[in-house]
């Protein structure tokens, strides 16, 4: 009786496995509403509709940058410690590529956070008619130099997505402690996040303010406002040098 299960058995598994394989995608979410109960949330989760895209959900923090005011009072905050860890930094550490399932600014919105990062720097955008997240063209006026670079959907750019406080830097400051999901909403987040020169941001790196400074003057105080507004929004530390190098950006100010 034994040895004669075995082999049926075997066949209802390979027919059961055959018709599974067959499923679309709409016949296995109809199959998942009626076991949504035996599952776990994480796996309910991975069943859930992608969000649909809302593009003018909110690109920025409240207040964000502060004010030359609230800045130096956020500054004078700041915990001073060199930087630890420099040679674990992982760019993986931070989650891989980007990521719109955050709580920060622009995150849950159905856009991608590049996309969003070019609706919110760009001027005389043009967007996708089917999607309204997607950025089809437009012009940057980059902060850091003053260069009108135009970007085409389908062209190559000269333009980059710049972490202002770059990942490499917040990880020595502090994010090396941090879980991996407030790591990747550090990374997603737009506050931290600017439209710039490709050659630019590659020449900045991961420095501190002590070390680079935007090659435009004229952004030197918004670079010192948002500098400062994203260490102390996520309790970032900062080097003595670095602290008198903002000091110096936010005297620009006025």
């Amino acid at each position: 009786m034994g040895t004669a299960a075995g082999p049926r058995a075997g066949a209802t598994l390979l027919v059961v496995a055959a018709l599974a394989t067959a499923c679309t995608p709409p016949q296995l979410e109809r199959a998942a509403s009626r076991h949504t109960a035996t599952r776990s949330p994480a796996q309910t989760a991975t069943l859930q509709p992608t969000p649909k895209p809302s593009p003018t959900a909110t690109l920025a923090s409240p207040g964000f940058p502060p004010t030359s005011a609230r800045a130096r009072d956020q500054l004078a905050g700041l915990t001073v410690a060199w930087g630890e860890n420099w040679q674990t930094y992982k760019r993986s550490a931070f989650g891989v590529g980007w990521s719109d399932d955050t709580d920060a600014p622009g995150g849950r919105n159905g856009c991608d956070t590049r996309d969003d990062v070019l609706r919110r720097d760009l001027k005389d955008l043009r967007e996708g008619d089917r999607n309204p997240c997607v950025v089809l063209s437009g012009v940057l006026h980059d902060p850091y130099t003053g260069k009108e670079l135009p970007y085409s959907y389908r062209r190559a750019s000269q333009i980059q997505t710049d972490h202002v406080v770059a990942l490499g830097a917040a990880w020595r400051a502090g994010a090396w402690a941090w879980t991996a999901q407030r790591r990747l909403t550090y990374a997603n987040d737009l506050d931290v996040l600017l439209a710039a020169d490709k050659e630019t941001n590659q020449e900045k790196s991961s420095r501190t303010p002590d070390k680079w400074k935007p090659p435009r003057k004229e952004y030197w105080c918004e670079y010192g406002r948002r500098w400062t507004g994203i260490k102390a929004k996520y309790r970032l530390t900062v080097t003595a040098p670095e602290k008198l190098a903002l000091q110096d950006l936010l005297a620009t100010c006025g």
